[in-house]
């Protein structure tokens, strides 16, 4: 990452600058609403005139609502490899993105280092997503939990490969997916789900992959979400059948996520459905940052 000069009134107008802020994959597994996992998959926000292989962001842009909320002026623009409507983040990661761009507009690139400067970034990404698992993973990278706005890191006793199946025909609204949903559920169900988070952070903090599998098994919201996607739910059991350590559906789906082995991420994706296709990541450790925009 590239240096920018700063002044007191924010970055140097001279040089380029952009925040870039990972993916994500929301609930993994159990943690429904509460675990994120931030992906290599990144956006990128700025202001200004769009530079080359960009796309200026209109008022109704989520990066731009966001942006004007913490008191951003002028244009927006927006760069991203995170595919829209496939559970990997897209509109988390760009309304951080956006809010932040408005604090590095208003205080300079040392912006985000400030703790409550940070709040304010998650407090209006979380408000206009309507949950704070994607902007919290996209904010802070790694594995967070996120609880009543308090984000916590969760320490890695490994580095998986993150790969990700995407289907080639098929997207999801958040909001019609979490239509299908119940309003409340059966206390046995909860307390599965409690164990199998608990037993998920307990995992990633030991470095023990052989509880993975376990610890992201679900009740509350995967049955009713992979009914309305088969595919997806086909790709869970070829993955897990050629040794994913763990696999869920990202967020609403309909993507699919899954844990591995770096050595065994080639054979993995050899097994995964043909009608879709797969990428090879990683977890994103840095959230958002300020990068000279080239």
């Amino acid at each position: 990452m590239t240096d920018i000069a700063t002044s007191a009134s924010g970055p140097d107008p001279a040089q380029h600058w952009a925040v870039r802020v990972p993916g994500s994959s929301a609930n993994v597994g159990a943690g429904f609403d509460v675990l994120g996992m931030a992906v290599g998959l990144h956006a990128d926000v700025g202001c200004g005139p769009a530079p080359d292989g960009a796309t200026p962001a209109d008022e109704h842009h989520p990066a731009t609502v966001a942006f004007r909320r913490l008191g951003g002026a002028g244009p927006v623009w927006t760069r991203s490899s995170i595919p829209m409507g496939r559970g990997l983040g897209f509109s988390g990661a760009v309304r951080v993105g956006g809010a932040a761009a408005a604090l590095v507009q208003r205080h300079g690139v040392d912006a985000l280092g400030d703790p409550d400067h940070r709040r304010s970034v998650l407090e209006v990404s979380s408000e206009l997503e309507r949950h704070a698992d994607n902007a919290a993973a996209s904010l802070v990278g790694g594995v967070v939990i996120v609880a009543d706005g308090l984000v916590t890191q969760v320490p890695l006793g490994f580095e998986p490969a993150v790969v990700v199946w995407i289907p080639d025909r098929t997207t999801t609204s958040t909001d019609r997916s979490r239509s299908v949903l119940s309003d409340t559920v059966a206390r046995s169900d909860a307390v599965f789900n409690l164990g199998r988070v608990a037993t998920f952070v307990a995992a990633c903090a030991v470095g023990d992959v052989e509880r993975l599998r376990t610890a992201t098994q679900d009740r509350l919201h995967q049955p009713a979400r992979l009914a309305d996607v088969p595919s997806s739910a086909a790709a869970i059991e070829a993955g897990l059948a050629a040794g994913a350590w763990a696999a869920w559906l990202s967020g609403s789906g309909p993507t699919v996520a899954m844990l591995c082995d770096p050595k065994a991420a080639e054979l993995l994706t050899a097994a995964l459905p043909q009608d879709g296709h797969t990428k090879v990541l990683r977890v994103d450790h840095d959230g958002a940052r300020v990068i000279a925009e080239v």
